[in-house]
């Protein structure tokens, strides 16, 4: 197997410890050996990178993805988006995750029924680049609640973001469905939205109604994600064992007491990105802070800082990501997030990097072999042109981004077109959607 030695390089293994100077040694698609300076890794290697004195750090994972989401200022533009045109977009946008460094990801709902497992298989096939990705179903939303788009005179699923149910034995029949289409986790939209028209403190699902979908869910060997922004929608995930929770915005004590006690089972991905960009940088596209405020979301953002600023103190594991794919936060800039964990929740840069690294191995469910630079694990590494820990907003520069390695192979960075060509089995010049530069494909 071709070794691949990265040498002058300061790294921050993902443990949460110092950073230091060093060496990491890749045999395959596994970190084999990591040597503290003066140490050298040891052996002989096919190929030696000199990193100048760049930061190596292990692959981000992104907890709350929309490959799906178009970068459009709508949910039905979102939704709109032919399905052909669709797959095409996630596959664009999947090799933009991976160029900014994001080399696992975990699904959040997509706008299409299959899409998101589509693109999980055309990725692990090899047929495109992209995150390792844990596929979700599409909403699974109330009738009446949010994602029903549809209208009174055209009652029709199409029309709607999510897949509209009501009663036990909906939500049994579209569990089974999306269980069926190969879907790793499934997604249930817990609560309201602002953006939708429907308060974020809204519980529209009856306690049966969940009891049915984590049960299916259960039998199946299937993880839940929920939307969840009210009190009781949180209540909800904790009463039947929902694993990873979205949002969270207005958990009270008690709330937040219950998530303590069982803080080894549940995840929390806030998306608290789209509560700042929302409230104050979407003027472009009619939401102005007084509109913002109108709807409620600088006063659902006050709320969640202070309830995550809890979640932090009492060790609940928070996770960066979520509902980027707007067109005020276009696919790409999902590192903001970072910045925001230390503006609005408290944490050090150095936390906020390990939510992003080694709490990204765990809800990936591989904590044993992603997340962290340490060796036996698999070789996912970004190499950055700057110390992230004094500035994570360059994170969010594609330019910083030198190198990323995904799986022992380098996806961007020190390679010629042929060779990432050859890895994805497409001719890239036969094919622009995957020669794309990532100037390109991020929005300014």
């Amino acid at each position: 197997m071709k070794k691949i030695a990265i040498t002058n390089v300061t790294i921050f293994d993902g443990s949460g410890d110092d950073v230091f100077k060093g060496e990491v040694l890749v045999e395959g698609n596994r970190i084999v050996e990591v040597a503290h300076f003066p140490n050298q890794v040891s052996g002989t290697a096919d190929q030696v990178i000199d990193g100048g004195g760049k930061f190596l750090m292990p692959g981000m994972t992104e907890a709350h993805t929309h490959f799906s989401w178009n970068d459009q200022p709508t949910l039905s533009a979102i939704q709109f988006m032919p399905p052909e045109e669709h797959i095409l977009w996630c596959v664009d946008v999947a090799k933009r995750y991976l160029d900014m460094g994001w080399t696992s990801a975990i699904g959040a709902a997509a706008a299409k029924p299959r899409l998101d497992i589509v693109l999980r298989n055309a990725i692990t096939a090899g047929q495109c680049v992209g995150p390792r990705y844990l596929a979700g179903s599409q909403e699974i939303a109330t009738l009446g609640g949010l994602g029903d788009n549809t209208l009174p005179h055209l009652p029709f699923q199409e029309l709607s973001f999510g897949h509209i149910v009501s009663g036990p034995e909906e939500v049994r029949k579209a569990a089974r469905m999306f269980i069926k289409y190969g879907v790793d986790h499934l997604k249930i939209n817990l609560s309201g939205e602002y953006i939708a028209g429907l308060p974020a403190e809204l519980s529209p699902f009856s306690d049966e109604e969940v009891a049915m979908l984590t049960s299916e869910a259960k039998r199946n060997g299937k993880r839940v994600a929920a939307h969840a922004r009210s009190d009781e929608s949180v209540r909800q995930c904790l009463r039947h064992g929902i694993d990873i929770i979205f949002h969270a915005s207005f958990a009270n004590e008690e709330t937040l007491d219950m998530l303590e006690a069982n803080k080894e089972r549940h995840f929390v991905a806030p998306a608290i990105g789209w509560l700042v960009r929302t409230s104050f940088h979407a003027s472009e596209y009619g939401i102005t802070p007084d509109i913002a405020k109108q709807m409620g979301y600088p006063q659902e953002l006050e709320a969640a800082a202070a309830s995550l600023r809890q979640m932090h103190k009492r060790g609940i594991r928070i996770l960066p990501g979520g509902d980027y794919g707007f067109a005020w936060m276009p696919h790409g800039t999902n590192a903001n997030d970072l910045q925001y964990f230390v503006d609005y929740i408290g944490m050090t840069p150095t936390e906020a990097l390990v939510s992003a690294t080694r709490l990204g191995g765990d809800i990936m469910m591989r904590p044993d072999e992603l997340g962290q630079v340490r060796p036996g694990f698999l070789a996912d590494l970004v190499l950055v042109d700057g110390d992230p820990l004094q500035d994570l907003r360059i994170l969010t520069e594609p330019a910083r981004i030198a190198m990323v390695m995904q799986d022992g192979v380098i996806h961007k960075g020190l390679q010629d077109a042929s060779a990432r060509a050859a890895a994805i089995h497409v001719p890239a010049r036969e094919n622009p959607m995957l020669d794309k530069g990532v100037q390109e494909a991020v929005p300014a």
